[in-house]
């Protein structure tokens, strides 16, 4: 039993012991398609009031992070260990939902819950919390979809969990697909496009970028060049040289023969 695993248990618990049944509906474990991949929700809520996305972490120790770090880290004693940043990974999630349910992203809400034996060492959104995941929900008051839209949006997900054959594995191997990805955004699911570095050091060099920064920061490095082609000017010199060896072999065919009509 992993404890990631109890950590959602907790947190499902948490979430059907603070919420109304009949107001906030209540899905756990969802695995949504995209066009890039899948997109694994731990918890998602509906309600008149919104949807949310409850990510849970279930770890001990001292943690550090903030909103616009890559990584955050895991302090237990001296030894240190990063993680991603999960406010990252609801930030594709969202973007799934809004895709699959046909609404808003800003009716979307991320929730971060840290369920284990942990203390938050550093100043943290206000969705980013070890404890009150209820009344975080609940403090979401103002409707903004209708009894119909709830309905529409509770028929989609409760279709889809009946009926997917996508299973965990599956979504574990689409992460991998994803995240080698030297084209796709493994973030948002945008293209990826060549950069180049305007300051510092580094200036003049190239990386990959998301094409829909600066809302998505997503780099990575360009991969090596496999035999000096990866754009139409190398191709264009790859082609010159290999006419250059065909002219070649045809100068020398060409003396040969003149020596032999001699």
């Amino acid at each position: 039993m992993s404890s990631g695993w109890f950590g959602e248990k907790k947190t499902q618990f948490s979430l059907w012991v603070s919420l109304k049944n009949d107001l906030y509906l209540r899905h756990h474990d969802v695995i949504l398609p995209s066009k890039n991949g899948s997109a694994q929700i731990d918890h998602l809520v509906i309600s008149p009031f919104g949807i949310f996305i409850v990510e849970t972490k279930n770890l001990k120790g001292w943690i550090y992070g903030d909103a616009t770090q890559s990584s955050w880290t895991q302090v237990i004693y001296r030894s240190k260990h990063k993680f991603q940043n999960p406010l990252r990974q609801t930030f594709r999630q969202k973007k799934v939902i809004a895709e699959f349910l046909g609404v808003r992203e800003k009716h979307i809400h991320p929730l971060v819950a840290f369920v284990g034996k942990c203390k938050l060492k550093t100043d943290m959104p206000p969705n980013v919390i070890s404890s009150g995941f209820g009344s975080y929900i609940k403090s979401f008051q103002q409707k903004v979809f209708t009894d119909e839209e709830v309905q529409r949006i509770q028929h989609l997900i409760s279709n889809h969990v009946a009926t997917s054959l996508v299973s965990t594995d599956d979504h574990i191997q689409s992460l991998r697909d994803r995240h080698s990805s030297t084209t796709i955004c493994p973030r948002c699911g945008s293209n990826l496009v060549e950069r180049t570095v305007k300051n510092g050091a580094n200036a003049g060099s190239q990386f990959l970028g998301c094409e829909d920064y600066p809302r998505c920061r997503f780099t990575r490095d360009l991969p090596p060049v496999e035999s000096g082609v990866r754009n139409g000017s190398s191709v264009g010199g790859f082609i010159l040289k290999i006419i250059l060896v065909f002219s070649g072999i045809a100068a020398i065919y060409l003396f040969f023969w003149t020596m032999t009509q001699r």
